[in-house]
């Protein structure tokens, strides 16, 4: 991880004609690190992704991407990035591989079947690629749409709630791949809802609420926000998910 802040907003503006979502946001993402961003529904993680991602347009403010602003570097910033939404954007009625090497086509990349072994590959992908995506899991997808995303190898991923609706098992598969992703120099900006998906995953945490973030730091930095934890003694019962879990591993 560098200094250099792969991701910098200053002064971000933006309304929805009467309805304000971003009253002047200022965040600074360093390269390289897993930077989560958290806030309810509507508190508009989504629209700094697309203003970032360089699909809509900021009323205000200052946005820039690996060094490029989005607004009059557009081009440049889109060679730098990927992204991910909340839905996995992949073609059902291609094969795994198909997919892959139309987005290396479509990037006007050499070796686009090179590129899918490689990625299918890497993401656990290789026995299945030969199969129509309408017969994938939601893990499978999801997985693949990460790969398609790393297609071009982007300096910036936004993971835009990349969990939503997914198993435990399939949740953890993610988690295992963003964390590689970083460990590569990768710098990712990752929205969500789940708060344990941020504990896992975040170099940095960022809260936005009311138009503006209104805390950033660590984990443990967010944590001494609050009074000093009492110390008490209570049995721990395991959660559903860790009683899921076990039991799913333990008959695999």
């Amino acid at each position: 991880m560098t200094t250099t802040p792969a991701i910098r907003l200053s002064g971000l503006i933006k309304s929805y004609g009467d309805d304000s979502v971003l009253k002047g946001v200022d965040l600074s993402v360093p390269s390289g690190s897993i930077y989560a961003l958290l806030g309810s529904n509507g508190a508009g993680k989504t629209t700094i992704i697309k203003i970032l991602a360089t699909l809509l347009r900021s009323d205000g403010g200052i946005a820039s991407v690996d060094g490029h602003d989005v607004a009059t570097e557009a081009a440049r910033v889109r060679e730098s990035i990927s992204l991910t939404g909340q839905f996995a954007a992949v073609d059902e009625i291609l094969t795994g591989r198909e997919n892959i090497e139309l987005v290396a086509e479509l990037r006007h990349l050499p070796h686009p079947r090179d590129i899918a072994d490689s990625l299918l590959a890497r993401f656990g992908l290789r026995e299945d690629g030969r199969r129509r995506v309408a017969t994938y899991s939601g893990g499978m997808r999801r997985r693949l749409d990460l790969a398609m995303s790393l297609v071009g190898n982007p300096r910036v991923l936004f993971l835009d709630e990349p969990t939503a609706g997914l198993d435990p098992q399939s949740r953890l598969e993610v988690w295992r791949m963003v964390r590689e992703l970083a460990g590569q120099g990768t710098t990712v900006l990752l929205t969500t809802q789940y708060l344990e998906e941020a504990e896992q995953l975040a170099d940095r945490i960022a809260i936005l609420h009311g138009g503006r973030i209104i805390a950033d730091g660590t984990l443990a930095e967010l944590k001494a926000l609050l009074p000093p934890a009492k110390v008490e003694y209570v049995e721990k019962q395991p959660t559903l998910e860790e009683v899921f879990l076990s039991i799913v591993g333990s008959t695999s």
